[in-house]
């Protein structure tokens, strides 16, 4: 298993979320495009925020601390058809135990549980460096988006 952590939310050119994770030497991104609910969830938790009520991921972490659960690791295990698939390693009463759960939700949590995330070689494949990413032509792309927006030829400006 292959160690990483979350770089980032970032957008696509369409404005949907990825969450981005890179490997040890931040050399490689992991993008996984998430909904926006889950990426809002896991931005609080970056910037280490807490909402005025518990979002679902708190919850589920205040769950697991009041039955004595601890969810030791969370494991990008999988890709099939485009899409990634995860595994929570949760612990109670010394029973080890691997719930199915999607990406974005198992790292979600793993940022409320301080628990380490990894992906398997299988879907280290799916890695980009940071030019495969973020190469010239969507650096290009993010430009003219970008001047578009700040000029009002999307609805809205930015000032």
């Amino acid at each position: 298993m292959i160690p990483v952590r979350v770089k980032e939310i970032a957008f696509d050119i369409s404005m949907n979320p990825v969450l981005l994770l890179v490997d040890e030497e931040d050399s490689r991104v992991l993008p996984i495009w998430i909904g926006p609910f889950e990426a809002h969830s896991i931005a609080v938790a970056l910037e280490g925020e807490t909402a005025e009520r518990p979002l679902t991921h708190d919850l589920l972490q205040t769950f697991c601390a009041q039955v004595g659960a601890t969810v030791t690791k969370v494991v990008i295990a999988d890709v099939r058809d485009g899409t990634f698939y995860a595994q929570l390693h949760i612990i109670h009463n010394d029973a080890n135990s691997i719930i199915d759960a999607r990406p974005s939700d198992a790292v979600a949590l793993a940022l409320r549980s301080v628990a380490p995330i990894f992906i398997t070689s299988r879907v280290a494949e799916y890695a980009l460096t940071y030019d495969q990413l973020f190469g010239p032509e969507q650096q290009e792309e993010m430009n003219r988006l970008m001047a578009d927006i700040r000029s009002g030829k999307h609805g809205k400006s930015i000032h």
